[in-house]
């Protein structure tokens, strides 16, 4: 989770945070999943290492759910996904929603990714933006729905 200046599609945002383009704001959150695996949860999701990751334990789709103390600024959400290593987790389309608590949260995001073999890379879903207004969130949640049968 990052406030950016301008993101490159596809960027890792840790070589853009040591740039300046962004900073990362994801732990001022309580972040949580709609469901995981032992060992594969929020610290796996959240720990920097792209060998470690989140592996859901439930029915799609599968959430992640991103809680600030206070309303919080958030203009970009980076997602990364490995075809390779997970291609039955991989989504295709994410959606993002945004609102002060779980009962009103809004989509104002929703993004399709084409899956490809190489498909290692970051999302970047830019410009959480409702209505041309930067978007002072509270709760952000992000569902992640899974690529279509082949």
């Amino acid at each position: 989770m990052t406030t950016p200046n301008k993101t490159p599609p596809g960027a890792d945002p840790k070589q853009l945070e040591r740039t300046g383009t962004v900073r990362e704001i994801g732990s001022q959150a309580v972040w949580s999943l709609s469901s995981c695996k032992p060992g594969f949860g929020v610290d796996q999701l959240r720990d920097d290492n792209l060998e470690t990751y989140w592996q859901s334990d439930g029915s799609q789709p599968h959430l992640v759910n991103i809680q600030f103390r206070r309303k919080t600024t958030v203009k970009t959400l980076c997602i990364y996904a490995d075809y390779k290593s997970d291609e039955s987790y991989t989504p295709s389309k994410i959606s993002v929603r945004v609102g002060n608590n779980f009962h009103n949260l809004q989509e104002i995001r929703m993004e399709s990714h084409r899956v490809t073999q190489a498909g290692v890379q970051w999302h970047h879903l830019s410009s959480l933006q409702s209505q041309r207004t930067v978007t002072s969130t509270s709760w952000v949640e992000a569902i992640l729905l899974p690529k279509p049968p082949e």
